[in-house]
Formats: structure tokens, sequence, C-alpha cells
């Protein structure tokens, strides 16, 4: 077991330890801001490409237009979050990642089931979703809840 001190209080687990969750409401909320600018970058050859697809279909290959943002943020979520570090671009520079509770590694079907929950939740309950955060044990919001995770600092 990997048992420590802090202030003469025996941390068993990392999940533990309040430090890990100070000020990771803010950061999420900014390392958001950045994927999302990092996905509409990423978008822009895709939408060349799926225009180019167009005029050689006569038109056909345009409505891949309906799912191009939508299939770039997925295929972006599943490379990032679920890689090793598990963490997205904008969680790197925020200082944040995504664990699950039970110590194993974040892949990246839950890394996309995540965000999809995470998506859902925004159409249902509208950025209210945030406020769970609020009243939730470790910041955790409803699709943290849901799947077992949680957001960590990575300088603690």
């Amino acid at each position: 077991m990997n048992t420590r001190v802090l202030d003469g209080e025996i941390i068993t687990t990392k999940f533990e330890d309040t430090r890990a969750y100070r000020g990771v409401r803010t950061r999420r909320v900014f390392a958001f801001i950045l994927d999302y600018f990092i996905v509409a970058v990423l978008t822009i050859p895709f939408a060349i490409l799926v225009a180019l697809l167009g005029l050689l279909t006569f038109g056909l290959g345009w409505a891949l237009f309906s799912i191009l943002v939508p299939a770039v943020a997925i295929l972006y979520i599943w490379n990032t979050l679920g890689s090793r570090d598990q963490a997205t671009t904008g969680m790197k520079i925020m200082g944040i990642r995504l664990d699950k509770l039970d110590g194993t590694r974040i892949d990246g079907l839950t890394a996309v089931v995540h965000s999809v929950l995470f998506w859902a939740g925004n159409v249902i309950l509208t950025p209210l979703v945030l406020l769970v955060t609020l009243f939730s044990d470790r910041k955790r919001t409803l699709h943290d809840l849901l799947l077992g995770t949680v957001v960590t600092r990575t300088d603690v």
C-alpha cells in the first residue's frame, strides 16, 4: 500500500490528499477552452478535405460536414485523454489529469464516453452540470461520478 504522512495525517493514496483537488474546477474550465480551440484548429484541414471530396462526388461528400466537428473532437479525445498521460493538451497545460478511482488507466473508449457524457449532461442540464462540483467529494462532476473517475492536479 502506498502510505505517507502529511501534517500528521496518514495518507494512503493520492486520491485522499486534499491538495490534489485545489483549483481543479477552474483548471478544468480553462483546459476545456484550450482543448476546443485546438479542436477548432484541427477541424480546418479536415474541412478542406471534405470540401474537395464534395467537389469530386458532385456534392455527396459535403454530407460529411454534419459529423466533421464531433468526429475530430472524438479522435482528439481518444488520442489525448486515452493516452498514457491521461490528459488532453489543454489539461496538460493546466496541470491536471483524469484518473480512475480504482487506479487503472483511462483507455480511449472510457475517454470518449467521459466526453460524450459531459456533452449529454450539458444538453440536458445546461452549464448547471458544473454545480455538482460544489457539493461532491473531490470536486467531481456528474459524468465523473457515473464513470468512477476524478480529475487531479499533476503537481501534487
